[in-house]
Formats: C-alpha cells, sequence, structure tokens
C-alpha cells in the first residue's frame, strides 16, 4: 500500500490543479468577460432595463406591474388591486406582479377554477374597457408563465385605447398611434408574436398628458 501512495498524491495534487483552474476559468474569468462585454455592448439592458423619470429609476421595461387605483383599506392584505382605467392594463398575473413570487397558476386546461377564472375576467375585461366580450383577447384573460411578463398583445393594447382616451380627455387617434409606435414586431422577422410592452407605454403615455 505503501508503495502507491506517491502515485495516489499526485493523482490528487493533479485533480486539484485542475479544479482551481477551471474555477478561476468558469468561476471567475468567464463571468467577468460575459459581464464586461455586455455593459459595453448593451449597458441599457445590463442595468436591467431600468426606467427613469426625474433622474430615479421607477420600474425596469423588464418586468410587469399593476396599474392600480390606491387600496381602499391599505392595510388589507387580501384587498385585490383595482385596474386604473387611466393606465393601459397588464395581462393577469398569478404572481399579482411581485417580482420575489413570480410564478404560474399552474391550472391545466381542463381545470374548471382555470375556465371560471376566465369566463370572470372576460366579463370583468369587457365591462372595464366597454367592449363585447367575444372581442376580448386571449391574453386579457390567461396569466403568463412567470407572472411577470410586461407584454401584451398589439390587439388587447388597442382594446384599452378608447378607455385611456376617453378617461385622461385625449383624442382617441392619439392614443391609437401611441400605441401603433410601441408595437414591437417578431424577433428576426419570425421568432414570437408581435407584442406591446406595457410598462413602456406606460411611460410613453404619462409623457403624452
Amino acid at each position: 500500500m505503501l508503495l502507491h501512495l506517491p502515485s495516489l498524491l499526485r493523482q490528487h495534487v493533479s485533480a486539484l490543479r485542475m479544479l482551481l483552474v477551471f474555477t478561476v476559468v468558469t468561476g471567475l474569468a468567464y463571468p467577468l468577460a460575459v459581464a464586461g462585454v455586455g455593459r459595453l455592448a448593451f449597458p441599457h439592458q445590463a442595468d436591467g432595463s431600468l426606467i427613469e423619470q426625474h433622474g430615479r429609476p421607477v420600474a425596469s421595461s423588464l418586468l410587469g406591474q399593476n396599474f392600480a387605483l390606491p387600496k381602499k383599506n391599505p392595510d388589507d392584505p387580501q384587498e385585490a388591486p383595482r385596474p386604473d382605467p387611466k393606465w393601459f392594463q397588464p395581462r393577469p398575473s398569478a404572481a399579482s406582479y411581485d417580482p420575489l413570487n413570480s410564478s404560474a397558476s399552474n391550472l391545466g386546461p381542463s381545470s374548471t377554477a382555470l375556465l371560471d377564472a376566465i369566463a370572470q375576467r372576460r366579463a370583468a375585461v369587457a365591462s372595464f374597457d366597454g367592449v363585447p366580450p367575444s372581442s376580448v383577447p386571449a391574453d386579457a384573460l390567461t396569466a403568463s408563465g412567470s407572472g411577470l411578463d410586461p407584454d401584451i398583445s398589439p390587439a388587447y393594447a388597442y382594446e384599452q385605447a378608447a378607455r385611456v382616451a376617453r378617461t385622461r380627455g385625449l383624442p382617441l387617434q392619439g392614443v391609437r398611434h401611441l400605441v401603433a409606435d410601441h408595437v414591437q414586431e417578431r424577433a428576426l422577422g419570425f421568432l414570437g408574436e408581435p407584442h406591446v410592452d406595457v410598462v413602456e407605454l406606460n411611460e410613453a403615455l404619462s409623457k403624452a398628458g
């Protein structure tokens, strides 16, 4: 047994050297290089795609949020947020747009709870936006997988334009032009679907009046 000790020791030393080398390369050098390239090539995205007002960050275009009226009872954690008609609304969220609680509903297409929720949301959105229930888009009825998705379909954004214009006293055509300016087409022309970042849209709306 003693005759094999130097050989085993050399193997362990070699393994330790490889561990240290790969720790430095993959644990330090590579992440630092990627972060450096990201900050140089995409500084806005690397900083979190923050939206600022008066020099202060107020939101991220990557994270959706509730655009709601103040609570009637601020001390009641069970009180559901009420949508503010002055703003374009995001899609439903199982996480209530809490970035610390990202989650989906985990309800399947045959779930009666999901079907009931969709029916309730359809009636609520139709009444809120003043449109027929049959015209409510699917993304206004279903939550995203993350619960933090900032994107809505152009159809849902255009559906809300009349309500936003009426509440704010703005020309409808101007609000529709604002929506059109924020429609993002498919990436590379074929990946994903056209969408509107509702956080960026509302930021532009706040500047329009």
